[in-house]
Formats: C-alpha cells, sequence, structure tokens
C-alpha cells in the first residue's frame, strides 16, 4: 500500500506559566519579529489586559476588535495588517481563529495568546471561522508562538473552561470516527496523533473532579492538553484527530441554532451520544463532563429536543466526505430522538 504523504507544521515555542502576558513584547522579538504588530483581539478581552500586553512591547502597535469568526472579521484584519510584521491573536477561539486565518492569507507570522482555554484552535493549523453558510475549519497554518499566562485564564468565566473540557473529551470520539473511516474508506490514520489526541482527553476524563475545581494547577492541565491537542492535528495533518461526528453535530447547531451554546458545549453533549453509537463507556464521559460543570442536558443550553434530534441526523451533511459513525449509522428522527433520550441528553 502506498503511504501517505503530508506536510506537519508544529509550533515553534511555548511559553506557558504565571504572569507571563508581561513578557508578551520580548517572547514575539526572540522570535526574530520586528516591526508593527497587529493584534486581534474582543473589546471585553482588551479591557482586561491591553495595558499590560502594551506595556510589553517596544513595536507599534495596531488593535483591530474582532466581533465575530466570520470572513468578515478576516478580511478586515487583514486590511489593518497590510504592511505588518506579525498578527496576534489575543483572547478566545474566536480571536485566535480570525487572526490565524487573516495571517495565513497574508503570509504573515502568527502569535497565539490565549487568554481563556475553550478550544484547541490554540496551537492547530485550523481555523474555524463562518464561510458562506456554515462553520468550517479552513486550513491555515500553527503559531509560530504561544504564550499562555495561567494567570490570566484561571480568571476567565469558568464556563469557557467548562467548554474547553467538551472540546478535549470529545477527542475519545473524534479519534474513534477516524479510525472507523480508516477501516471503512481507506482514509489515512495516524497512531501517534490519535494517541496524542486521547491523552488530552484523558486528562479530564480520569480525573475529572479536580479538574472541575479549576484551581491554578488544573487550569494549566487544561491548557496543555489543549495545546497538545491541537499539535495532534499538526501532525496528522487534518482536523481528523480532533473533530469528529461530534463537531459536525456542533457545526450543524450553529447553522440552525447560532449563539445558542458554546462550540465546546455541544462537542461534549454530543460526545455523550456519539460514546454510545461507538459502544464506548457514555456513562463515564457524562459523569466526566458534570463534573467539570459543562451541560450534560440540551435545556441547559436552550436547544430543544427537535433541535438536537435534526442535529443527530443532519450533522453528516456539513461535511459529507468526512465519514464518522454518524455516517455509517444514518439515524431517522426516530432513531435520533431515542439515542438523545437514552443518554440523558433531552
Amino acid at each position: 500500500m502506498k503511504t501517505r504523504t503530508h506536510l506537519m507544521e508544529l509550533p515553534r515555542k511555548v511559553l506557558i506559566g504565571e504572569g507571563v502576558l508581561g513578557k508578551l513584547g520580548d517572547f514575539i522579538e526572540e522570535a526574530g519579529v520586528n516591526g508593527r504588530l497587529v493584534f486581534a483581539s474582543g473589546t471585553k478581552v482588551q479591557g482586561r489586559v491591553r495595558d499590560r500586553v502594551a506595556s510589553s512591547v517596544k513595536n507599534q502597535v495596531s488593535w483591530v476588535d474582532v466581533e465575530a469568526a466570520d470572513m468578515s472579521n478576516v478580511r478586515h484584519v487583514m486590511t489593518v495588517a497590510r504592511g505588518a510584521s506579525c498578527i496576534v491573536g489575543l483572547g478566545g477561539g474566536k480571536s485566535i481563529d480570525v487572526g490565524k486565518l487573516a495571517a495565513h492569507r497574508l503570509g504573515l507570522p502568527f502569535f497565539s495568546v490565549p487568554t481563556s482555554a475553550s478550544s484547541d484552535g490554540i496551537s492547530s493549523p485550523f481555523a474555524s471561522v463562518q464561510g458562506t453558510r456554515r462553520h468550517y475549519s479552513f486550513m491555515a497554518r500553527p503559531p509560530i508562538g504561544i504564550l499562555a499566562d495561567v494567570e490570566v485564564i484561571t480568571k476567565a468565566p469558568k464556563r469557557l473552561l467548562a467548554a474547553g473540557c467538551g472540546e478535549l473529551i470529545a477527542k475519545l470520539t473524534a479519534v474513534r470516527d477516524w479510525k472507523l473511516a480508516h477501516q471503512t474508506t481507506g482514509e489515512y490514520y495516524g497512531g501517534y496523533a490519535a494517541n496524542l489526541a486521547l491523552m488530552s482527553a484523558k486528562v479530564v476524563l480520569d480525573s475529572s473532579k479536580r479538574i472541575g475545581s479549576y484551581d491554578r494547577d488544573a487550569v494549566r492541565d487544561i491548557v496543555e492538553a489543549l495545546i497538545s491537542a491541537g499539535v495532534a492535528g499538526g501532525i496528522a495533518g487534518s482536523s481528523r484527530p480532533c473533530s469528529g461526528a461530534e463537531h459536525l453535530f456542533s457545526h450543524y447547531l450553529d447553522a440552525v441554532a447560532p449563539g445558542v451554546g458554546l462550540h465546546g458545549e455541544k462537542c461534549g453533549l454530543a460526545t455523550i451520544m456519539v460514546a454510545k453509537l461507538h459502544r464506548l463507556e457514555w456513562e463515564k464521559v457524562r459523569g466526566a463532563l458534570r463534573d467539570v460543570h459543562a451541560p450534560i442536558k440540551a435545556s441547559v443550553l436552550g436547544l430543544s429536543d427537535e433541535q438536537v434530534v435534526e442535529a443527530l441526523v443532519n450533522a453528516p451533511t456539513v461535511r459529507p466526505d468526512r465519514f464518522t459513525i454518524l455516517s455509517r449509522a444514518k439515524l431517522n428522527r426516530d432513531s435520533a430522538r431515542e439515542l438523545a433520550r437514552n443518554t440523558g441528553v433531552i
């Protein structure tokens, strides 16, 4: 069998610790980047950390308000960043994804500076933004540097941290879907990348009560696990080890119920149901999500039973090229409703 060839691109440098945000200027300079810096960031985050960031940077700085993870915001960042030396995504997944894709399209270095831990986009080469109709993962490049201040991230809303845990637990079913696709369609499967993603998931699954305390040690574990999961995607050359049927479920809901629930929350809910389809220990998944204070019932997010059923049935249409357990199961509305009820999601 002919082996698949793909390019691996990984972050060059990661700085993680307490109080490291004040070292951001030096961190960027040490990467060999000089000149005007463009910061893509939400207004709330800027209110929290802008002064600290500005005092650490000697270069000229342009700030761009990121209002949504869509192509309009990507184009806006690109316009401001023309002639700049790099783009820094400062904030949550929205700002990091928009900054990452803008940097990729301009051919500029990108730095990831998370102020919350809700997404593996911190380190991955993929950017999830709203395209013409739905959220979609665009291939970009990984950040050349990641700076994660645990002190800052610990102060983020606990709901964002719980969403990050949902994103991590989702790797359990994403990897199983990837292996299923390999067995069914012959798609490339990388055992090392798969195991790295699974290890990130088990940080939450095996220590959920401790992680759910969200003290600084727990937050550091979440951040490091999310970074590792994103790196797994870089090693695989695709989002396969990180994104399966549970992500398609979440992305479908983005279209039919925009603004309802965080991405990681919806991925966590879906993982409970998809784990049952894969005959995994779905009760343990549900218990771990409960321990980290992530939602385990759709109604908590404001999702109706019918929206959950519709998403289970139609999730495969989000990416018809991506074979998952939902592609094989071919759920109808009755079987989807039974699955959601049997797992307690509705």
